[in-house]
């Protein structure tokens, strides 16, 4: 009989091959290519045009496409094997990735795309969820998630992705990289296989901002124009708050980027909640019942449930509703591949696909009747689902077999919700403005969390992102370091059309915005630039003081000082110039103004140089301020003023 000590030994040696075993089961493979693809392809560009024509604008670029694209000769899988095995391979490649190619890059391949394209996690029941390369453990987040993947992986320059709800954005800051929806319209969505007509755009992935500028001018085709600096950038201070990330320490790396571009003039903070409930009254009248039952709902989670009651309209029956058709003997159609546009009355739109209508984002068969007064929903997508019965994702499942009840002026209501919003954040923004907001509210989720499949997920997870999806306007993600070893982002907003001055404030603020992401994440025994700036602000701020109380040398003291702790801050510079102005003190002003060049400091100075009688001197101060603000008027109007005085 075997001692008591022998037989502890053998159960302890039995407990330790366990262990390693499940650490063998549960450790994940990280594939060569992260799991990011589907399929590898090769798309060649054609040759370079011959001197002296410019060469094409993508040359050298490489880029993946979401599995919703279509490509020549290939199936588009639309992130569903048995879809895959019921469609047939494309006959046209679409003329998105056409454009890209015909511009000079290479595409490389198919990635991964969530169940039908309806997730956000990025977690795939059918192929390997592909890995996170900021971090391993957490999800990528979808629906482009091997798009997202590639491109933070460095497999690709960029790729392309379908964002509906969040599509591009919430992956791009799980990843930490760069992603683009455009606004609604822009970008042509023909060979993209639909998930919501009224709510896809294509969008797009980059880690190097100029790239992903490079890719937005061939897409958007919009014409060359000067680029303008922001006039007007709004921190949605609510949105951070909410957020489960470090609010202040985010906010701090805008202003002080902000600050240290454009002056501090520029910046404006709004509750974004209480301006959307202002300026969207039909938000106070939709049918809480329809939205879980819940009574109070911020106006952002109310959106962000508007647009999820959007988006499953296109993949549910809609016994209940019906659709207002005026009655036309004829349709003119324009077909390609097994797709079709349909052109009605008032500029209606259907989208044909698979033998149904799209009409925005409600599907009408083909077979039917199209010219009788009213028309039942026949099918969406529950078509193929109820003959083909595949297998789907189970948090698609729960979204599909939910029920809907809803009335066409419940319809009508939310297309009227949408056209508010816009309306409110293009008079919040206007033609030279930018919203800032965290890209998501909450880190990305640890692979296999059961919150993954909760309803309440899907709505945290893609409420920031309903901004942009229900008023249609562009938005860009950003990375901006790291917290709890998870990717921290932010993104910026511009009103719908606005997507060229959009990408180039990306290509503006993006260094500064990664410099101070950099400082802020330093640990405190390395603050000592921290504390210098803290320092400078506080001798600003009795700079001011003293200012107000006509103590102009005072004044001059304490902005030197500030200046000496912060070098880089052009409103100190701008502020000292004032002083030096109202002491009539032109000859302190040679060094008011800096390598880091600011418009008011030009116009200080030239004001001041005129006042004295040097107007040659002046002409030169008003000149440099048109370069740097070509629209600003009073640099415009003094020039033209002294213009003519010497004439």
């Amino acid at each position: 009989m075997a001692s008591p000590s022998a037989n502890l030994w053998v159960l302890l040696g039995l407990g330790i091959a366990g262990i390693l075993i499940m650490t063998k089961k549960l450790k994940r493979v990280v594939k060569a290519d992260f799991g990011a693809f589907i399929e590898r392809l090769q798309l060649l560009p054609p040759p370079q045009p011959a001197p002296p024509k410019a060469p094409h604008p993508l040359t050298g670029l490489s880029f993946a496409v979401s599995d919703v694209f279509n490509i020549e000769g290939f199936v588009t899988g639309f992130g569903n094997p048995d879809w895959s095995r019921t469609h047939e391979a494309a006959t046209r490649t679409c003329p998105v990735v056409a454009a890209l190619v015909d511009g000079g890059a290479t595409c490389v391949g198919k990635t991964v795309v969530d169940d039908m394209a309806l997730s956000v996690s990025g977690e795939s029941k059918h192929y390997d969820t592909p890995t996170n390369p900021a971090s391993p453990a957490r999800i990528p987040g979808g629906a482009s998630s091997g798009a997202a993947v590639a491109v933070a992986a460095k497999l690709v320059d960029f790729s392309l992705g379908i964002d509906t709800d969040g599509g591009v954005r919430v992956p791009a800051g799980y990843c930490g990289i760069l992603g683009f929806r455009p606004s609604h319209g822009t970008v042509s969505l023909s060979g993209v296989t639909p998930v919501s007509g009224s709510l896809d755009t294509v969008g797009w992935f980059a880690k190097d901002p100029s790239v992903l500028r490079r890719v937005g001018h061939v897409l958007l085709q919009v014409p060359y124009a000067a680029q303008r600096n922001p006039r007007n950038i709004v921190i949605a201070d609510d949105c951070f708050q909410s957020s489960k990330f470090p609010a202040d320490r985010i906010t701090q790396v805008v202003i002080k980027s902000i600050e240290k571009l454009y002056g501090r003039q520029v910046l404006r903070h709004e509750n974004l909640s209480d301006y959307i409930k202002l300026k969207v009254p039909s938000l106070s009248a939709i049918n809480i019942k329809q939205l879980n039952g819940e009574e109070k709902y911020s106006p952002v989670r109310l959106l962000t449930n508007v647009m999820q009651l959007l988006k499953s309209l296109q993949v549910k029956i809609g016994q209940k509703t019906k659709l207002h058709v005026l009655r036309q003997s004829r349709l003119q159609c324009k077909w390609w591949d097994s797709h079709a546009l349909v052109l009605l009355p008032k500029g209606w739109s259907y989208y044909v696909s698979l033998g149904y209508y799209y009409v925005s984002n409600i599907l009408v068969s083909r077979h039917s009747e199209v010219n009788d007064a009213r028309h039942e929903f026949r099918q969406t997508h529950n078509e193929w689902i109820n003959s083909v019965k595949p297998t789907l994702d189970p948090a698609i499942s729960a979204q599909i077999s939910e029920e809907l009840d809803l009335t066409d002026a419940d319809i009508e209501k939310y297309h009227t919700i949408r056209s508010e919003l816009r309306s409110a954040i293009n008079a919040l923004l206007k033609d030279d403005g930018i919203l800032v907001i965290p890209t998501s509210s909450d880190p990305p989720a640890k692979l296999g969390a059961k919150e993954i499949f909760s309803e309440e997920y899907l709505i945290r997870t893609s409420s920031l992102s309903s901004l942009a999806s229900m008023s249609g306007c562009c938005q860009v993600a950003l990375p901006v370091g790291v917290h709890e070893k998870c990717p921290v982002s932010l993104s910026l907003l511009a009103r719908h059309g606005g997507d060229r001055f959009l990408l180039d404030t990306l290509q503006t603020v993006y260094a500064s915005f990664q410099e101070q992401a950099d400082t802020a994440a330093k640990p405190k025994s390395s603050s000592k630039a921290v504390t210098q700036e803290t320092s400078a602000e506080m001798a600003k701020e009795k700079g001011n003081q003293a200012f107000k109380d006509k103590q102009w040398q005072r004044a001059i003291g304490f902005y030197t000082e500030a200046i000496k702790l912060n070098s880089s801050n052009a409103t100190y510079y701008s502020n000292r110039a004032a002083a030096y102005l109202e002491m009539g003190r032109l000859c302190m002003f040679s060094d008011i103004i800096v390598k880091l060049a600011n418009v008011k400091a030009y116009l200080r100075r030239g004001t001041a140089r005129e006042m004295l009688g040097y107007y040659k001197e002046a002409m030169e101060d008003f000149r440099y301020a048109l370069v740097l603000e070509p629209n600003n008027k009073r640099a415009a109007q003094s020039l033209d003023r002294l213009k003519k005085l010497f004439a």
